[in-house]
């Protein structure tokens, strides 16, 4: 099988490329080596070529830089290819909250480029869509299945809703073999200091405040990105042409009580906390019944969030020099 992954210079991308280029574990009769792993990146802000040192000597391993919207490159990229799982996105609903078109340009264009491209290949190719809980919008109780409306709140999270349903539109006209994942919150080594995990870390680690939106109450289903690349690798070997498979991780947590383990975790209290007007639009709960993936492809999180916190807060510490260039 020869992958292609757009965006595999970012955090969760990169991780799946090292996933994929590891010895296989034998987990199902499914799991195959991949022949290639083919990276597509255009190493914005948050692409980051040391993602991949640790594989760069790998023979399988190409790496390509490039904009997915980009007709000219994506093509010949894509029909050479078995499949992609398409990664690469604007993911930061701050910086959509700022300015949204280019979240509208990457997250939508670039994917219609992508599929378009797929679509159009001599052999078929299975196409990956990796998505994100948020499409759905916030619910009080209860967890959304997959069947659930699209109710989008951020620039962000319509963009992502639009290209969900682009994919389904090619598979559904086209027979291009679509799969889509909407997964939880992610977090892990690796993941720019944007997000609240490292954005907090990489503050208490300098000894500065960290700010808190509103009164901490929005909650958030967290998942380690090691089990967010263990399910999309399901997905793409057994998932079903046309279907929706949710990713959570199985811990719900209040932004409040997230930011009481991150300064237990790095030996601060509550006066390094700086509340802060909340977020505009600010869903206040996210949660996904991952029931479909656990039933048909045998997942579920094998990482508890306690032990994957305190591994992300130790690789946080030991690798300062990743991340000091990227915080402000």
């Amino acid at each position: 099988m020869r992958v292609l992954v757009t965006g595999g210079a970012g955090f969760i991308g990169s991780h799946f490329v090292r996933t994929l280029l590891a010895a296989p574990h034998a987990r199902t009769p499914r799991t195959r080596r991949p022949e290639t792993v083919t990276v597509l990146d255009s190493l914005t802000y948050a692409g980051n070529p040391e993602n991949l040192r640790e594989v760069e000597g790998d023979a399988r391993l190409r790496f390509v830089r490039g904009d997915i919207l980009d007709a000219e490159c994506v093509g010949p990229l894509v029909a050479a290819h078995d499949a992609v799982v398409h990664l690469a996105a604007e993911s930061h609903v701050d910086r959509s909250i700022a300015g949204g078109a280019p979240f509208a340009s990457t997250n939508v264009l670039g994917t219609q480029t992508l599929l378009e491209a797929a679509a159009r290949t001599e052999h078929p190719v299975t196409f990956l869509h990796v998505s994100t809980d948020e499409v759905y919008g916030s619910l009080p109780v209860g967890s959304w299945t997959e069947d659930q409306p699209l109710d989008p709140a951020s620039p962000y999270s319509a963009a992502k809703a639009g290209s969900d349903l682009l994919a389904l539109a090619y598979h559904r006209t086209h027979g291009l073999d679509v799969r889509i994942t909407r997964c939880s919150n992610n977090f892990g080594p690796r993941q720019f200091p944007e997000k609240i995990i490292p954005l907090f870390l990489t503050r208490l680690i300098e000894g500065r405040t960290v700010p808190l939106y509103g009164d901490g109450s929005q909650v958030r289903d967290w998942l380690h990105v090691e089990d967010h690349c263990r399910a999309l690798r399901l997905v793409l070997e057994g998932g079903r042409p046309g279907e929706i498979y949710n990713i959570g991780g199985g811990t719900e947590l209040s932004n409040k009580m997230l930011t009481d383990r991150l300064l237990a975790a790095c030996g601060a209290d509550w006066d390094s906390v700086e509340h802060v007007p909340d977020r505009k639009g600010h869903d206040l709960r996210y949660s996904v019944d991952w029931t479909k993936i656990r039933d048909e492809l045998g997942y579920t999180p094998r990482r508890t969030f306690d032990e994957a916190l305190a591994d992300t807060v130790a690789w946080y510490r030991a690798n300062r020099a990743w991340w000091a260039p990227l915080v402000g």
